[in-house]
């Protein structure tokens, strides 16, 4: 388990500080992550990578020439939130674009989707590059919505290599899209991890058998069996890559092999030992090979094997020149002028509302109030039906959302702000402070809905009701889940549909708003017969069936509690 913590919520931000200065003279920090010390030229495209904390050496150990020219961390094995994702980009911005690299998780997409779109809306030109590496989390057929694991080193290195080289955006983007689209991996594990503060870790592997098919975030595998000898373990971990090998291919391959935070390194030789001659056996030349720590799960026991499929263009990109703390190759050129750290932008006024807007305000900011209040109360219940079929995090995330939400409503109806700024600006804090999928769906849906309310006339019913319709676009445009998928789209459609149809038909918006919350309670509990098609539930759907989504049992308690302010 992890030992050494002070307060487990401040322990990503404390190992961010630390990591930093340890490594003064090749990052600098910036809020909620870090930059190269030494810029590249003016114009050069710019990679920031990142994702949860909890993964070290990715995604901070990844920044330094050659690789990543910025890193943004989140919360234990939580998104950074779309703010967080943004600030550092603007912040590594050379001019020549932004590409925001992530594994491929529910929460990431969302913010990272949405920093890039607001980032676009300020001129800066940003693109996403989701890993997607991990076989065994779904079929080659349905590729893109595989997982991102210790493949994100591989993909991020040709992105970096490619930008460093001066490359523009779109080729940039080509280069890795390829390496992406060539690269696999297969993991195993024998014992589980556990977060910081916790006496438990999120999953267990029985005495002498293995865990196969693993996520990093403290998903159990897809499969157990007993623990075989090394040889074994090493022809189990190649034959699920060696089924993807491109049709042709000339063999030429860069290997990782991936420790996940607590297995020795003479136990991954072992391993490297048995790997060569089986790769040789399969007609495989591994160019540069990478064995040690690259992607972890804090003090997971266990492996990965990576391989991507090179061509002539990815073998120099990976062989390219690099120098992050974390990641070396070669010998790099001497840096330019070191760059100037920044404190982060002077936060804005918040603007204030018209009169009749800014009158609404405080009862946005009491709503909001109380939707904190009650997902404090339903914290453990919402845990306990998350661990069903997932890390067990869903309830302390709505919580600490909600709350943060609650303090930025109040401090902005108190500042002045309309009622659209202050829904705003809670979702902005929800998703700071959750971090997740949740966090994310939420900040956007707020957002989203707060600027259709707008800052100048008193949101009638029909605003409203259109701000709803916009929160949940945000969702559906950003998260990509559709009703069906269980989540919490399965409980926010029918309550927009239902609030859209009542407000329509004349209906007040108290009693229009009750009637979505009891068709939205109704669709929660059904989720309980359906298979999740999205996030970390879906590797295990079994386990999941018969019992509710958390997300939407959460949304619909939300509007349970709104139904109720309202009508007061």
């Amino acid at each position: 388990m992890t030992k050494i913590v002070d307060r487990p919520e401040d322990f990503a931000a404390t190992a961010l500080a630390g990591f930093c200065a340890a490594h003064a003279d090749r990052v600098i920090p910036v809020p909620h992550g870090a930059l190269r010390a030494y810029a590249g030229a003016p114009g050069k495209v710019a990679l920031v990578v990142g994702g949860g904390s909890g993964h070290y050496p990715a995604f901070l150990g990844y920044v330094g020439p050659g690789l990543a020219d910025g890193a943004v961390a989140g919360d234990v094995f939580a998104s950074p939130s779309t703010s967080a994702v943004a600030g550092v980009a603007r912040a590594a911005d050379l001019g020549g674009g932004v590409i925001l690299g992530f594994g491929n998780y529910a929460g990431d997409v969302l913010n990272f989707g949405a920093a890039a779109e607001r980032l676009r809306a300020e001129g800066i030109d940003a693109r996403i590059l989701a890993v997607t590496d991990d076989v065994a989390s779904a079929p080659a057929t349905d590729a893109a919505r595989r997982r991102g694991v210790a493949g994100d080193l591989l993909v991020f290195k040709i992105a970096g290599a490619a930008a460093e080289a001066g490359l523009d955006l779109d080729a940039v983007m080509d280069l890795a899209g390829r390496a992406n689209a060539r690269t696999v991996s297969f993991g195993l594990a024998f014992d589980g991890c556990t977060l910081p503060g916790q006496a438990a870790p999120l999953f267990t592997v029985p005495e002498g058998q293995v865990a196969l098919g693993l996520g990093i975030h403290g998903e159990p595998g897809i499969a157990e069996q007993a623990i075989l000898p090394a040889a074994d373990l090493a022809r189990m971990l190649l034959e699920p890559l060696l089924a993807e090998r491109p049709q042709g291919h000339d063999g030429r391959v860069a290997v990782v092999l991936n420790g996940l935070g607590r297995t020795k390194y003479e136990e991954l030789f072992v391993l490297w030992h048995h790997l060569t001659g089986l790769m040789t056996d399969a007609g495989l030349t591994v160019i540069d090979p990478e064995v040690g720590e690259f992607v972890t799960s804090l003090d997971m026991e266990g492996c990965s094997l990576s391989i991507l499929w090179l061509d002539d263009a990815l073998a120099d990109l990976w062989c390219a020149p690099a120098d992050a703390p974390a990641f070396r190759k070669g010998t790099v050129a001497a840096q330019g002028a070191r760059q100037v750290a920044r404190e982060g932008a002077a936060i804005a006024a918040v603007p204030r509302g018209e009169p009749a807007s800014a009158a609404q305000a405080g009862c946005v900011a009491d709503i909001v109030a109380r939707l904190a209040q009650a997902l404090a109360e339903a914290e453990a219940e919402l845990g306990r039906i998350d661990a069903i079929a997932g890390d067990g995090d869903h309830g302390q995330g709505m919580a600490r959302g909600s709350a943060a939400a609650a303090a930025a409503a109040r401090d902005a109806a108190a500042q002045g702000a309309g009622a659209g700024t202050v829904l705003s600006l809670a979702g902005d804090a929800w998703a700071d402070r959750a971090g997740g999928t949740s966090g994310a769906l939420w900040g956007v849906a707020l957002r989203a809905w707060g600027q259709a309310l707008g800052d100048t006339d008193v949101p009638d019913a029909a605003r409203v009701a259109a701000g709803a319709r916009a929160g949940i676009d945000a969702v559906t445009r950003l998260g990509g889940a559709r009703p069906g998928d269980k989540t919490l789209v399965d409980a926010f459609a029918p309550f927009v549909d239902t609030l859209q149809g009542q407000v329509a038909q004349g209906a007040a918006l108290a009693d229009a708003w009750d009637a979505a919350a009891r068709a939205a309670t109704a669709a929660a509990d059904a989720t309980a017969d359906l298979t999740p098609r999205l996030g970390r539930a879906r590797p295990l759907a079994e386990r999941s069936i018969g019992h509710p989504d958390a997300g939407a049992i959460s949304l619909a308690l939300c509007a349970r509690i709104v139904a109720g302010a309202l009508a007061r």
